[in-house]
Protein backbone atom coordinates (compact mmCIF):
# COMPACT_ATOMS: atom_id res chain seq x y z
CA UNK A 1 0.00 0.00 0.00
CA UNK A 2 0.98 3.84 -0.93
CA UNK A 3 2.18 5.93 1.93
CA UNK A 4 -0.87 8.59 2.75
CA UNK A 5 -1.92 11.33 5.18
CA UNK A 6 -5.17 11.57 6.15
CA UNK A 7 -6.56 14.70 7.68
CA UNK A 8 -9.59 16.24 8.47
CA UNK A 9 -10.26 19.06 6.92
CA UNK A 10 -13.34 21.86 7.98
CA UNK A 11 -13.25 20.53 11.49
CA UNK A 12 -15.59 22.18 14.30
CA UNK A 13 -14.31 24.98 16.93
CA UNK A 14 -13.69 21.67 19.40
CA UNK A 15 -11.36 19.90 16.76
CA UNK A 16 -14.56 17.52 15.96
CA UNK A 17 -15.68 16.72 12.42
CA UNK A 18 -14.18 17.97 9.42
CA UNK A 19 -14.30 15.69 6.07
CA UNK A 20 -11.40 13.13 5.62
CA UNK A 21 -8.66 13.40 3.10
CA UNK A 22 -6.39 11.26 1.78
CA UNK A 23 -3.39 12.85 0.50
CA UNK A 24 -0.37 11.15 -0.98
CA UNK A 25 3.04 13.60 -1.05
CA UNK A 26 5.43 11.25 -2.79
CA UNK A 27 2.98 11.54 -6.14
CA UNK A 28 5.60 10.07 -8.66
CA UNK A 29 5.38 6.58 -6.99
CA UNK A 30 1.78 6.70 -8.45
CA UNK A 31 2.10 8.65 -11.64
CA UNK A 32 -0.63 7.64 -14.27
CA UNK A 33 -4.21 8.66 -14.00
CA UNK A 34 -5.85 5.25 -13.96
CA UNK A 35 -4.08 4.11 -10.92
CA UNK A 36 -4.52 7.02 -8.75
CA UNK A 37 -8.15 6.91 -10.20
CA UNK A 38 -7.84 3.18 -8.62
CA UNK A 39 -6.16 4.36 -5.64
CA UNK A 40 -8.55 6.92 -4.70
CA UNK A 41 -11.24 4.30 -5.12
CA UNK A 42 -9.82 2.01 -2.79
CA UNK A 43 -9.29 4.86 0.28
CA UNK A 44 -12.81 5.75 -0.48
CA UNK A 45 -12.14 9.27 1.01
CA UNK A 46 -15.19 11.93 -0.67
CA UNK A 47 -12.03 13.53 -2.01
CA UNK A 48 -7.82 11.99 -2.41
CA UNK A 49 -4.79 14.68 -3.57
CA UNK A 50 -1.65 13.45 -4.86
CA UNK A 51 0.92 16.10 -4.49
CA UNK A 52 3.66 16.24 -7.81
CA UNK A 53 5.54 19.30 -6.65
CA UNK A 54 5.51 19.71 -2.55
CA UNK A 55 7.43 23.49 -3.41
CA UNK A 56 5.48 24.71 -5.79
CA UNK A 57 1.85 23.52 -4.31
CA UNK A 58 0.99 21.02 -7.22
CA UNK A 59 -1.63 18.58 -6.50
CA UNK A 60 -4.34 16.56 -8.21
CA UNK A 61 -7.27 15.45 -7.29
CA UNK A 62 -9.58 12.61 -7.12
CA UNK A 63 -12.89 11.51 -5.77
CA UNK A 64 -13.87 7.19 -5.78
CA UNK A 65 -14.72 7.80 -9.40
CA UNK A 66 -13.09 10.96 -11.21
CA UNK A 67 -10.34 13.95 -11.48
CA UNK A 68 -11.54 17.42 -10.73
CA UNK A 69 -9.81 20.49 -11.54
CA UNK A 70 -10.43 22.38 -8.33
CA UNK A 71 -12.10 21.17 -5.09
CA UNK A 72 -12.30 22.99 -1.82
CA UNK A 73 -11.29 20.41 1.05
CA UNK A 74 -8.59 19.01 -0.72
CA UNK A 75 -7.04 22.67 -1.16
CA UNK A 76 -7.48 23.87 1.73
CA UNK A 77 -6.18 20.18 3.57
CA UNK A 78 -3.05 20.49 1.32
CA UNK A 79 -2.10 24.01 1.40
CA UNK A 80 -2.13 23.49 5.72
CA UNK A 81 -0.50 20.05 5.21
CA UNK A 82 2.64 21.28 2.80
CA UNK A 83 2.50 25.01 4.52
CA UNK A 84 3.18 26.53 0.71
CA UNK A 85 1.90 30.35 0.30
CA UNK A 86 -0.10 28.95 -3.17
CA UNK A 87 -1.35 25.81 -4.75
CA UNK A 88 -1.35 24.91 -8.32
CA UNK A 89 -4.61 22.94 -9.73
CA UNK A 90 -5.49 22.11 -13.44
CA UNK A 91 -7.91 24.88 -12.78
CA UNK A 92 -5.65 27.32 -12.18
CA UNK A 93 -3.42 28.80 -9.20
CA UNK A 94 -4.43 30.29 -5.84
CA UNK A 95 -2.92 32.19 -3.51
CA UNK A 96 -2.60 29.76 0.53
CA UNK A 97 -2.50 31.49 3.98
CA UNK A 98 -2.16 30.06 7.69
CA UNK A 99 -4.20 32.66 10.02
CA UNK A 100 -3.92 31.03 13.61
CA UNK A 101 -5.93 27.83 13.55
CA UNK A 102 -7.45 28.86 10.47
CA UNK A 103 -5.99 28.08 6.69
CA UNK A 104 -7.51 29.27 3.73
CA UNK A 105 -7.01 29.57 0.10
CA UNK A 106 -8.18 32.12 -2.61
CA UNK A 107 -10.16 30.79 -5.83
CA UNK A 108 -12.72 31.35 -8.14
CA UNK A 109 -16.62 30.37 -8.49
CA UNK A 110 -16.02 29.76 -12.17
CA UNK A 111 -13.42 26.89 -11.00
CA UNK A 112 -16.10 24.76 -8.98
CA UNK A 113 -18.13 22.09 -10.97
CA UNK A 114 -21.71 23.13 -11.46
CA UNK A 115 -24.14 22.47 -8.22
CA UNK A 116 -27.81 22.85 -7.31
CA UNK A 117 -27.73 25.61 -4.64
CA UNK A 118 -31.27 25.04 -2.87
CA UNK A 119 -32.40 27.42 -0.08
CA UNK A 120 -34.68 26.58 2.70
CA UNK A 121 -36.91 28.23 5.17
CA UNK A 122 -35.20 26.75 8.40
CA UNK A 123 -32.68 24.75 9.42
CA UNK A 124 -34.51 22.08 10.63
CA UNK A 125 -35.56 21.80 7.22
CA UNK A 126 -32.49 20.93 6.22
CA UNK A 127 -31.70 18.94 9.13
CA UNK A 128 -34.69 16.82 8.27
CA UNK A 129 -33.82 16.20 4.73
CA UNK A 130 -33.62 12.09 3.23
CA UNK A 131 -30.59 11.74 0.49
CA UNK A 132 -32.61 12.65 -2.43
CA UNK A 133 -32.21 10.05 -5.82
CA UNK A 134 -28.33 10.40 -7.36
CA UNK A 135 -28.53 12.07 -10.46
CA UNK A 136 -27.89 15.94 -9.14
CA UNK A 137 -25.34 17.63 -6.90
CA UNK A 138 -27.47 19.38 -4.39
CA UNK A 139 -26.48 21.68 -1.73
CA UNK A 140 -29.50 22.43 0.79
CA UNK A 141 -29.30 25.52 2.97
CA UNK A 142 -30.70 27.78 5.33
CA UNK A 143 -29.86 31.00 7.15
CA UNK A 144 -29.19 30.03 10.86
CA UNK A 145 -28.87 33.89 11.19
CA UNK A 146 -28.70 36.17 8.43
CA UNK A 147 -27.74 39.56 9.77
CA UNK A 148 -24.39 37.59 11.02
CA UNK A 149 -24.09 35.71 7.74
CA UNK A 150 -24.54 31.95 9.51
CA UNK A 151 -25.92 28.89 7.14
CA UNK A 152 -26.76 25.41 7.68
CA UNK A 153 -26.13 22.97 4.70
CA UNK A 154 -25.64 19.75 3.95
CA UNK A 155 -24.19 18.70 0.57
CA UNK A 156 -25.31 15.47 -1.65
CA UNK A 157 -23.13 14.67 -4.36
CA UNK A 158 -24.97 12.76 -6.07
CA UNK A 159 -22.81 10.35 -7.69
CA UNK A 160 -23.21 6.44 -7.53
CA UNK A 161 -19.71 6.46 -6.00
CA UNK A 162 -21.17 5.54 -1.49
CA UNK A 163 -20.80 8.69 -1.05
CA UNK A 164 -24.42 9.59 -0.33
CA UNK A 165 -23.35 13.06 1.51
CA UNK A 166 -20.51 15.56 2.27
CA UNK A 167 -19.45 16.46 5.40
CA UNK A 168 -17.90 19.27 4.17
CA UNK A 169 -17.77 20.84 0.66
CA UNK A 170 -15.54 24.06 0.06
CA UNK A 171 -16.34 24.27 -3.11
CA UNK A 172 -20.29 24.32 -2.54
CA UNK A 173 -19.60 27.01 -0.05
CA UNK A 174 -17.40 29.30 -2.77
CA UNK A 175 -20.34 28.84 -5.27
CA UNK A 176 -23.04 29.72 -2.41
CA UNK A 177 -20.65 33.06 -1.28
CA UNK A 178 -20.37 34.28 -5.33
CA UNK A 179 -23.85 33.93 -5.01
CA UNK A 180 -25.36 35.69 -2.18
CA UNK A 181 -22.26 37.84 -2.16
CA UNK A 182 -21.32 38.24 1.71
CA UNK A 183 -19.45 36.38 4.50
CA UNK A 184 -20.39 33.30 5.35
CA UNK A 185 -20.03 31.12 8.48
CA UNK A 186 -21.07 27.50 7.42
CA UNK A 187 -22.39 25.01 9.73
CA UNK A 188 -22.24 21.88 7.25
CA UNK A 189 -22.50 17.96 7.66
CA UNK A 190 -22.85 16.65 11.56
CA UNK A 191 -21.03 20.08 12.59
CA UNK A 192 -18.00 20.91 10.28
CA UNK A 193 -17.06 24.73 9.49
CA UNK A 194 -16.54 26.51 7.36
CA UNK A 195 -15.21 30.43 6.64
CA UNK A 196 -15.67 32.22 3.67
CA UNK A 197 -15.23 36.07 2.50
CA UNK A 198 -15.78 37.56 -1.39
CA UNK A 199 -12.51 38.99 -2.36
CA UNK A 200 -11.64 42.06 -5.10
CA UNK A 201 -11.82 40.33 -8.91
CA UNK A 202 -13.78 37.82 -8.57
CA UNK A 203 -11.73 35.81 -5.83
CA UNK A 204 -13.31 34.33 -2.60
CA UNK A 205 -11.23 33.08 0.49
CA UNK A 206 -12.45 29.69 1.91
CA UNK A 207 -11.01 28.62 5.54
CA UNK A 208 -11.21 26.18 8.06
CA UNK A 209 -9.51 24.36 10.27
CA UNK A 210 -7.19 21.56 9.66
CA UNK A 211 -5.68 18.70 11.55
CA UNK A 212 -3.99 15.53 11.13
CA UNK A 213 -5.91 12.73 11.46
CA UNK A 214 -2.42 10.09 10.70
Amino acid sequence: MTDYDVVRVFCGPRGGYGNELGVVRNGSVMPGREERQEFAAKLGFSETVFVDDPERGVIDIYTPTLRLPFAGHPCVGAAWLLDVPELVVPAGVMGARQDGEFCWIEARAEWAPPRTLRQYASAAEVDDLPVPPKGEWVYAWAWLDEPAGRVRARAFPGRDDGIDEDEATGAAALLLTDRLGRALNITQGTGSQILTAPQPEGWTEIGGRVYLER
